[in-house]
C-alpha cells in the first residue's frame, strides 16, 4: 500500500475538519460504550485520588541549598513548581515556597500551559530557563524566570514555540538550538544549527557555533560547570545510536573526542568516561559493548589510550545508568532485570568498588539523583511492584542511608506475590517476565490478565510500584504481567541490538512466547489474556493484531506506530531510522513490511477487540498511526474502539484528570473484553 492507495490518508491531516469531526465521533461511540456506567466513574474517581494523592512523594531536585519539586493534585491540576529546604522537606509537611503557579499562569494568559521543566544557572541558581508546552506537545516556548523574584525577566531570554534545546553558558550567554527559519532543522523536526546567544542581542544576531546535517537527528551545545574542569562542548546526535562529541574552545575550535560513534562519551571532572554499544579495539585491548570506561581526559586529548574497566556486562548483567557525585561515580547495574547500585571512588592505583548499603536489598532502585557539581549526596528512588516509593538520601562514601519519604499504599498488596519466570523464544533465547498474582491463584487458566511490555531503544522495564494496576486490576482478581523483551535494555546494548531493524520480529516473537508460557503454567487462557502497549509498544502491540491475534482476547494500543511505509514522514518519524530502518530504501522496506501492522492486516484475518488511545497534540507519534489503522479495521468490521484525547502530547494526557480517564477507559474496556 503506498500513499496513491491508501483510503484513509485524509486522517493524517491533525487538525482538519473531517478528520477532527471522525475523531468526535470515534470518542462519542467509546464514551457511550464505556464511560457511561457506574463501574468506569468509580474507576476513574479511584484513579483520580491516587494521581491527586497529597500524600505522594514529592521528587525533588536539588539546586544549591534548596530542594525544588513539581507538584500536581486536584487544586493544582496544571502544577505548582516549589521548593523547600533539606530540613523542612524532612518533617511530615515541608513548607514549601510557592515560585510558578502554572493554573494562574495559564488562567492570566488564556493558555493550556503544561510543564516542560526548568535549566537553572550554576552556582547561585538565581535564574532559570522554563519550557513551557501548549497542550503537552515536545514543542514548547523558553522563558528566563527570576527565582528571587519569583517572576519572569522583562526582555530576558525567550523563544517561540519549537523543539528547541538550550542551556545555561553564562549569566549572559545561553547555547540555543531552535527553528531559525528555514534549513535550520534536521528532517527529524530538531536543531541542526546551535548558537551562542548574547544578552541583548537579537537571535537571528547569534553566533553560530556548529551546523550538523539535514539527515543527523539533532545537535546541541552545553557547558559543564563541574568546579575546576569547566569546559564546553557540542554534541552532533548522528542518529539514536551513534554520535560525536567535541570540546568546544574559546576560541569556537572544535576538537573531536576520539572514540568511536557508536560509543557514548561525557566528562566528569578529570575523567573521560565511555559507553561503547559494541566490541572496541584501542590502545591493545579490546571493550565489549555494554562496558563502562575512563580515562583522564587531558591525557586522552594528548594521545595516552590508557582505560580503566569500570563496568564490565556479564550474561546476566548490565549497566543500566551511571551518574558522579563530587569524588565518586554511582551505577546503576541489572541482574537478570533486579537492581543493585556500586559506588566507585578514584584512588591512587585504581577505582575502589563497593555496594552502596543501607537499602532494601528487594527493591528496584527506579532512580539515583547526585550533584555531582556541589558534593557527595545522593537521593535514591526505590519500589517494588508491591513496595510503594521510598525516596532514601545518603553521602557517597559515608555509612547508612535516611529514608526521606515513604509513598502511602494505594492498595492492599499482602495478598499477592512477585513471581519471575523465563519463556523460551522462537530461536530458543531465554527471556524473562515478571508475574504479579494473588498468592492463592489457581492455574487453571481463569484468571484475567493483563500483559505489557515494550522491547525498543534500549529502554529496559523494570519492576516499579503499580497503585493504578494494584487498584483497579490486581484487588479485583486480575494478574499484571511485564515482558522483558529484546530490543529493550535489560541486558544492555547486545539485547538491544537482537531486535534492531531486520531482527525487530525477535522482540515479537518473545512477546508470543511470554504469551504462550502464561497459558502454559494456567495462570490464564487465551480468552482471559489482554495485552496493552504505547508508543514502541503500540507497535508491539499492533504486530500482535496481526501476527498472533490467536494469542490474545483484548488489546489496547496507545499512541502507537502502525504505519511503518510513512512514518518517517510524519513528524518525528524520521529519527527513528537506526532502530527500524528506512521505508524509502528498497532493501528496507522488504524487511519493514513484516512487522508493518498497518499494510499486514488484511480482509478476513479475524482479530481480539482493539482500544486505540492517542492525543491530537502528540507532535512525537502522528496521530495519523492510530486512527487510520481504526478506520481500516472498523471497515473491516472488527471490534475496534477509539479515544483520542485533544490535547496531551505523546503521554495522551495533559492533566492528572485526563490520564485517569485514559485509565478507566482502558480497565473498563478489559473488563468487558475479557470477563
Amino acid at each position: 500500500m503506498d500513499t496513491q492507495t491508501d483510503p484513509y490518508l485524509w486522517l493524517e491531516d491533525v487538525d482538519g475538519a473531517k478528520a477532527l469531526d471522525w475523531v468526535r465521533a470515534r470518542n462519542a461511540e467509546t464514551a457511550a460504550r464505556l464511560a457511561e456506567t457506574t463501574d468506569f466513574e468509580r474507576m476513574r474517581r479511584q484513579m483520580l485520588e491516587i494521581l491527586d494523592s497529597e500524600a505522594k512523594i514529592p521528587h525533588v531536585v536539588r539546586r544549591g541549598d534548596r530542594y525544588f519539586n513539581f507538584w500536581r493534585d486536584a487544586a493544582h491540576p496544571r502544577g505548582l513548581w516549589r521548593r523547600t529546604t533539606l530540613a523542612s522537606f524532612r518533617t511530615p509537611a515541608p513548607v514549601w515556597e510557592v515560585l510558578l503557579d502554572l493554573d494562574a499562569l495559564a488562567e492570566t494568559e488564556g493558555e493550556n500551559w503544561v510543564w516542560h521543566g526548568a535549566d537553572c544557572l550554576e552556582p547561585d541558581f538565581r535564574r532559570c530557563l522554563i519550557a513551557l508546552s501548549r497542550g503537552g506537545a515536545d514543542a514548547h516556548v523558553v522563558r528566563e524566570f527570576n527565582l528571587e523574584t519569583r517572576s519572569f525577566v522583562p526582555d530576558g531570554f525567550t523563544l517561540p514555540e519549537a523543539k528547541s534545546r538550550f542551556g545555561w553558558k553564562d549569566a549572559d550567554t545561553i547555547y540555543v538550538g531552535t527553528d531559525f527559519g528555514p534549513g535550520s532543522l534536521t528532517r527529524s523536526g530538531y536543531p541542526r544549527i546551535v548558537k551562542s546567544w548574547r544578552r541583548g542581542q537579537a537571535l537571528e544576531e547569534a553566533r553560530t557555533v556548529y551546523e550538523g546535517q539535514e539527515d543527523d537527528l539533532a545537535v546541541d551545545a552545553f557547558h559543564d560547570a563541574f568546579p575546576g574542569f569547566e569546559r564546553d562542548f557540542v554534541a552532533r546526535r548522528i542518529d539514536f545510536y551513534t554520535s560525536q562529541l567535541f570540546l568546544l574552545g574559546d576560541d569556537g575550535a572544535l576538537t573531536l573526542i576520539d572514540v568511536p560513534e557508536h560509543a557514548e562519551a561525557g566528562a566528569h571532572g578529570e575523567w573521560l568516561l565511555v559507553t561503547p554499544r559494541t566490541e572496541w579495539q584501542v590502545g591493545g585491548r579490546t571493550y565489549p559493548g555494554g562496558a563502562l570506561l575512563a580515562a583522564r581526559f587531558d591525557d586522552w586529548l594528548a594521545g595516552d589510550r590508557a582505560l580503566s574497566v569500570l563496568f564490565e556486562p556479564s550474561e546476566t548483567t548490565a549497566l543500566s545508568s551511571y551518574s558522579g557525585t563530587r569524588n565518586h561515580l554511582v551505577l546503576q547495574i541489572l541482574d537478570d532485570v533486579k537492581s543493585r547500585v556500586e559506588i566507585l571512588t578514584p584512588e591512587e592505583g585504581g577505582w575502589r568498588r563497593r555496594v552502596l548499603e543501607g537499602l532494601p536489598e528487594a527493591a528496584t532502585i527506579a532512580h539515583v539523583a547526585t550533584t555531582p557539581h556541589q558534593d557527595d549526596e545522593i537521593m535514591v528512588l526505590a519500589s517494588g511492584f508491591l513496595d510503594p516509593d521510598t525516596l532514601y538520601r545518603g553521602v557517597a562514601g559515608a555509612a547508612g542511608f535516611e529514608a526521606l519519604k515513604q509513598a502511602p499504599s494505594f492498595f492492599d498488596a499482602s495478598g499477592f506475590a512477585v513471581e519471575q519466570h523465563f519463556a523460551a523464544s522462537a530461536d530458543g533465547t531465554r527471556v524473562p517476565y515478571f508475574v504479579v498474582a494473588p498468592r492463592d491463584l489457581k492455574r487453571d487458566g481463569s484468571a484475567l490478565t493483563l500483559l505489557t511490555g515494550y522491547g525498543g531503544f534500549e529502554v529496559p522495564l523494570l519492576p516499579h510500584y503499580v497503585p493504578g494496576e494494584g487498584r483497579l486490576w490486581l484487588e479485583r482478581g486480575g494478574v499484571y504481567v511485564v515482558a522483558n523483551i529484546r530490543g529493550g535494555g535489560e541486558y544492555g546494548p547486545r539485547w538491544h541490538q537482537a531486535a534492531l531493524r531486520e531482527n525487530r520480529p525477535r522482540a515479537y516473537e518473545d512477546f508470543a512466547a511470554v504469551a504462550k508460557d502464561l497459558v502454559a503454567r494456567g495462570i490464564t487462557s487465551v480468552p482471559h489474556l489482554g495485552i496493552e502497549g504505547g508508543s514502541n509498544g503500540g507497535l508491539l502491540v499492533g504486530n500482535m493484531l496481526t501476527m498472533y491475534p490467536e494469542l490474545f482476547g483484548a488489546v489496547v494500543c496507545a499512541v502507537p506506530l502502525l504505519d511503518m511505509k510513512r512514518y518517517t514522514k510524519l513528524l518525528a518519524g524520521a529519527s527513528w531510522v537506526a532502530e527500524y530502518g528506512d521505508p524509502d530504501v528498497p532493501e528496507d522496506w522488504a524487511f519493514l513490511q513484516t512487522f508493518s501492522p498497518y499494510q499486514a492486516l488484511r480482509e478476513g484475518t479475524a482479530t481480539p477487540p482493539v482500544l486505540f488511545l492517542t492525543s491530537t497534540r502528540d507532535d512525537r507519534v502522528h496521530p495519523g498511526h492510530a486512527r487510520k489503522m481504526a478506520a481500516k479495521m472498523i471497515a473491516m468490521g472488527a471490534d475496534v474502539l477509539y479515544h483520542e484525547n485533544i490535547e496531551g502530547g505523546h503521554g495522551a494526557a495533559a492533566n492528572n484528570a485526563q490520564t485517569a480517564f485514559n485509565q478507566a477507559l482502558i480497565h473498563a474496556f478489559l473488563r468487558e473484553k475479557l470477563r
